[in-house]
């Protein structure tokens, strides 16, 4: 049996890079999955591949920052598993630019994803939460839920040309350390992972070659201008896999986290 064997694991922005080897690093340990993307073809395969692993898992496409979405993914959770042991906040993009051009909808598009979303999810899962906690207290029970949100290396160093995604990263931080404080009493430990510079499809591209993705009807330019890297000291001489970022939020979802809320943990290879 797995550390978290039975246990009920949301993530958002699961279906591909970061969140799917957090999804599946979760499967290894015995959870039972709810799958988010933008997209639902990721999502749906994604899902098609853990059920083929024995993992029950389910999938509830859409945009973390639209208002229905925190309904609809813990509602996901409770229909199909009658509970919810772990979230993971995790979906994102970046859209940057320097302060003097950055247009409102940038730095709202931003804010939207990365904080209002960690919000309204929690929100909508707060009722749920408390009764379970209350059956596990009449029961005997003592069971630890878990929260983690994604953070970077940007909100702890700040980087330029992301003032929108460097705040709201720092916010989430923020959210972490009020909520760990107001859901303790309800055995609920919230976290943070600050990610420095992992492979994926938002860091693998050349900012200057034009690659975008398509969120909302937006395309938006991703990758990482060469210049930047230039400025980042990494000891580790690499950027880091999405199988080490997931081994971080693990730490979390875990057990062995049992006492630890209200952290910020960066997993970037000391990135400076």
């Amino acid at each position: 049996m797995g550390a978290l064997e039975g246990k009920v694991a949301l993530v958002t922005g699961s279906g591909r890079g970061i969140g799917n080897a957090i999804a599946m690093r979760l499967a290894r340990e015995g959870a039972r999955l709810v799958i988010n993307d933008l997209d639902a073809e990721p999502a749906h395969e994604t899902v098609k591949t853990l059920r083929d692993m024995g993992v029950d898992a389910v999938a509830c496409v859409g945009n973390v920052a639209a208002p229905d979405f925190a309904d609809r993914f813990v509602g996901a959770a409770m229909s199909e598993f009658k509970g919810i042991d772990i979230i993971v906040n995790n979906a994102g993009f970046t859209w940057d630019d320097v302060v003097q051009k950055m247009s409102d909808e940038q730095w709202y598009a931003i804010l939207d994803c990365h904080m209002t979303a960690p919000f309204r999810i929690p929100r909508a899962a707060y009722p749920h939460l408390k009764a379970l906690h209350a059956a596990d207290k009449e029961a005997g029970r003592e069971v630890y839920r878990k929260i983690v949100n994604i953070s970077s290396t940007s909100a702890l160093n700040g980087n330029a040309g992301q003032i929108n995604y460097s705040g709201a990263k720092a916010g989430v931080i923020g959210m972490t350390r009020a909520m760990a404080r107001e859901w303790g009493r309800f055995n609920v430990n919230v976290n943070a992972v600050a990610f420095g510079l992992i492979r994926t499809r938002m860091t693998s591209a050349d900012a200057k070659a034009g690659v975008t993705v398509n969120i909302e009807g937006r395309d938006i330019r991703v990758g990482l201008n060469p210049e930047m890297l230039k400025t980042h000291a990494q000891p580790t001489g690499r950027r880091g896999t999405p199988e080490e970022a997931a081994g971080g939020v693990y730490l979390y979802c875990s057990p062995d986290s049992n006492y630890i809320t209200g952290q910020t943990i960066a997993v970037a290879g000391n990135l400076q």
